[in-house]
């Protein structure tokens, strides 16, 4: 019997995805794993070192794992990389009734605001909130696919794509192929009642509605979710949701392509992976003084823990 999870892979000290491309390749892996084992994607999002997906599923662990493991091959295979990637672990929880379902797919589709990277979770790109309620919000079907000779370059190896999957330009399965469209629409009933939830912040009313799920189980919380993070951090997601993030901070993704694109091939090197640790500690030097970004950050982009 398929029940419904909300599952998060996550890493403290390394970046999962680097470019445009790695993203592509992650939700291209997880759609077509998730197809294989019969799994019902409602909701994913993608971010630089985490993953929240909200599926259905009779093993999920086995859903995750398979599609884990698909990306890490293509991410160590490019970047000269070995081992696992990422935590061991990953986050998982069971969803119980309607308002919980609810609370946590506004929460992944508005994990680029928590994070600072937008401003609205219609403007980020590597989530599948596109894909509801297009008709409401006038989202015409993308006319400009991918042409079928061109789709085995954003596949794995020995890997075709299903009738059923269409492809944008940038070789990224669309959202609207790969999610229960007609399932999450009937959850949030209308479009209104989908803009309410994507405007409302993370942990507002959730303990109150979720006491009408009448499914015994103590409501969750933006707590349990963040559970690693400390109050500070949560109160840090909160103030990024309001909308007062400096939008024009230096991300992740920046920083990484200037490691990537510019740093590492002065350096002779074919990734960041084959850097020395003294060559990463001057790059990190470098970079903090050239961007004033957190020492975290840096380090977290340079992959320093490998040493």
């Amino acid at each position: 019997m398929k029940k419904t999870y909300h599952l998060c892979l996550s890493s403290k000290n390394e970046i999962l995805f680097r470019c445009g491309e790695d993203f592509v390749r992650g939700i291209n892996c997880l759609c077509l794993t998730a197809h294989r084992f019969g799994a019902r994607l409602l909701a994913y999002v993608f971010m630089s070192n985490h993953v929240h997906i909200c599926i259905r599923a009779e093993d999920p662990e086995k859903v995750i794992r398979a599609f884990w493991y698909m990306y890490t091959r293509y991410f160590n295979s490019k970047y000269g990389r070995r081992g696992h990637l990422g935590e061991p672990d990953f986050f998982k929880l069971e969803i119980k009734g309607l308002y919980h379902l609810l609370a946590v797919i506004a929460y992944i589709l508005r994990n680029p605001m928590h994070h600072g990277v937008t401003g609205t979770p219609f403007g980020y790109p590597y989530s599948s909130i596109r894909a509801l309620f297009r008709k409401d919000f006038g989202w015409e079907d993308s006319s400009e696919c991918l042409p079928e000779k061109l789709e085995y370059r954003y596949l794995p190896r020995h890997q075709s794509l299903p009738k059923q999957f269409k492809m944008d330009k940038s070789g990224m399965i669309l959202p609207e192929c790969a999610i229960d469209v007609a399932d999450v629409e009937h959850q949030f009933s209308t479009a209104r009642s989908f803009l309410y939830y994507m405007n409302r912040l993370s942990g507002e009313k959730w303990e109150k509605e979720q006491s009408h799920d009448s499914n015994g189980q103590k409501p969750i919380t933006l707590s349990d979710i963040e559970n690693e993070n400390t109050c500070q951090d949560i109160r840090t997601l909160l103030v990024n949701e309001h909308g007062r993030s400096n939008y024009n901070a230096v991300t992740d993704i920046r920083l990484c392509e200037e490691i990537d694109t510019d740093i590492v091939p002065r350096l002779g090197k074919r990734s960041v992976y084959e850097l020395t640790q003294q060559e990463k500690k001057q790059i990190a030097i470098f970079l903090m003084r050239k961007y004033h970004v957190p020492a975290v950050q840096v380090l977290r982009c340079l992959a320093l823990h490998d040493e």
